[in-house]
């Protein structure tokens, strides 16, 4: 039971503690509602294991912005108010792990975002090799950084930057200390069109109807891990780090 209390929110279907360890994933997925933390935390996870991270949306930007074959497609896509095709989206994460040399595991930040991508996924490492031997890491781990609805419409829309030095605010948990002012460089804060309320509301709304699904794929499988983030990062962090502890990566 205390393994079990550890990992707060943990639900009955997902196994304990114990029963994850010496597992060797291939992939270590951070899924969670915008405002979540799952950029923080898989950021961190990666550094504390010395793992390659990878976020989705930075390796499509690059292929975007360098005008590769994979790229040129996607911006196509984009540019008739399309959504991008999940087969071009794999492939570009493909192409960005085979380029990573004798990497047993990686972590994802913003993919899968579906079943069908999830499925991908599977099929992608479980036939992943490191030159002629296959490699021993397979089955990915997904890990739900859970914080309720409300939260998460005050921790977005009450989100503030400093366009100068890039520094992040809360009206909420992190003000400045002079209303609308960054405390380093005296700078007006903005707030990111898609921070209003109602654009808030709205991309939770999508990220609920489109994630349910994925969340209870690994849910079902055994592979899904739910740390409540409904409190500080480093609590948050505490938590994550007990599941990775079990972990053979």
């Amino acid at each position: 039971m205390i393994e079990r209390e550890a990992v707060h929110g943990l639900d009955h279907n997902v196994a304990t503690l114990g029963e994850l360890q010496g597992l060797r994933p291939a992939a270590i997925i951070f899924l969670g509602a915008p405002g979540a933390g799952k950029g923080t935390q898989s950021q961190q996870v990666a550094k504390d294991h010395s793992l390659p991270h990878i976020s989705t949306g930075d390796v499509f930007r690059t292929h975007v912005s360098n005008k590769t074959a994979l790229g040129l497609k996607a911006a196509e896509a984009m540019s008739r108010g399309m959504l991008v095709a999940d087969e071009l989206v794999c492939n570009m994460l493909a192409e960005y792990i085979q380029s990573l040399d004798h990497v047993g595991c990686v972590v994802l930040d913003g993919f899968p975002r579906s079943v069908a991508q999830a499925e991908w996924l599977d099929r992608f490492l479980r036939t992943r090799s490191s030159g002629m031997n296959e490699l021993p890491h397979t089955a990915p781990l997904a890990i739900q950084i859970s914080v309720p609805r409300d939260q998460l419409i005050r921790r977005l829309s009450g989100r503030r930057s400093c366009p100068s030095c890039g520094r992040i605010y809360n009206l909420h948990f992190h003000p400045a200390r002079n209303e609308g002012i960054c405390d380093y460089d005296g700078t007006t804060l903005q707030m990111r069109p898609d921070d209003s309320e109602d654009v808030v509301l709205e991309r939770l709304t999508v990220h609920e109807k489109n994630t349910f699904p994925l969340t209870e794929y690994y849910r079902r499988k055994g592979q899904l891990r739910e740390i409540d983030g409904n409190g500080a990062v480093d609590n948050v962090r505490t938590a994550i780090n007990l599941v990775t502890s079990m972990l053979t990566i």
